[in-house]
């Protein structure tokens, strides 16, 4: 019989690509790892890993065995579903993207104070190129992410993703500004977050399609950092209405063009679907973003 652990070391080498993000992502040393796998080697009778130059990789037939762990984490998966539905709750982890860490989960996390008092949440803030990678990987049980128009997350295999709502996104200036047309801030220095994410692929297409490049003199993460950089006059931006919570916006906002929204959503993986423990925190963040009331600025 194979090893559940040792089946989720060689998956987490599939999916990561070397023992040392393995070794990281689990906590282990890279020599634990390596011992683990080899113990697996002999287990399987077969090479499962060759080398690649300062690194190793899997062979077909470890890439095969790495298929089978992926279905049998599946089904341990579901069998503690099962059973933690007679035996109490079970921690839930979680990863929400900043603005959702801010404003969804604390109302989300107070709601389940009263309705499961009993039931631990671990909250990280994450983004979602990283965070719906870690749920797939089973370091996560569920996440809130967004995905901007044209610009669909990517669907992977056994996760399934369900919307929580829309949220609008607008042009942002300094306080002491009129709103104006988004083809009227060519000249204008622009925050963004930065290169290779979804949003600022998305957000430079919307001046593009406004007839200009934009100048990107400031990239940040933190969206509070755009709104220090705006409310100090030293550019402009695009943000989304969640930001602002329940309060109104210090900033002049502008609508774009067409009055684009970006999907909040949420992921998790289809063996946990009927962990109950997830279901509740997954009502729990539909319920609060549908009480979520944004002030007009």
């Amino acid at each position: 019989m194979f090893e559940l652990r040792r089946l989720r070391l060689l998956h987490e080498l599939a999916l990561r690509g070397t023992i040392a993000e393995v070794a990281a992502s689990l906590s282990y040393s890279p020599s634990t790892v390596s011992q683990q796998l080899a113990l697996l080697e002999k287990e399987a009778g077969v090479a499962l890993l060759e080398p690649d130059g300062r690194r190793v990789r899997l062979t077909p037939q470890g890439r095969m065995l790495a298929e089978h762990a992926a279905r049998a984490l599946e089904l341990d998966e579901e069998a503690r579903a099962a059973l933690a539905a007679h035996a109490g709750w079970e921690p839930v982890r979680i990863a929400a993207m900043p603005t959702a860490a801010q404003t969804i989960a604390p109302a989300a996390l107070t709601l389940l104070a009263e309705r499961a008092p009993e039931l631990r949440v671990e909250l990280a803030e994450m983004p979602p190129e990283e965070s719906l990678f870690e749920l797939w990987a089973r370091r996560l049980d569920l996440v809130i992410a967004e995905q901007y128009p044209g610009h669909t997350r990517e669907q992977r295999d056994g996760v399934v993703h369900e919307l929580l709502g829309e949220d609008p996104i607008r042009i942002v200036l300094p306080p002491s500004e009129h709103p104006v047309a988004l083809h009227e801030l060519r000249d204008r220095a622009w925050v963004m977050e930065p290169e290779g994410t979804a949003v600022r692929q998305w957000t430079v297409q919307q001046c593009r399609a406004a007839g200009f490049e934009p100048d990107v003199r400031f990239e940040a993460a933190d969206l509070t950092a755009h709104v220090r950089l705006v409310a100090a006059g030293l550019a402009v931006g695009m943000l989304p209405d969640l930001i602002w919570g329940d309060e109104p916006s210090p900033l002049t906002v502008a609508d774009l063009p067409g009055s684009p929204v970006r999907q909040v959503f949420t992921a998790v993986r289809a063996a946990s679907r009927a962990h109950e423990a997830v279901d509740v925190v997954r009502t729990a963040l539909s319920d609060a973003f549908a009480a979520h009331r944004r002030v007009a600025p």
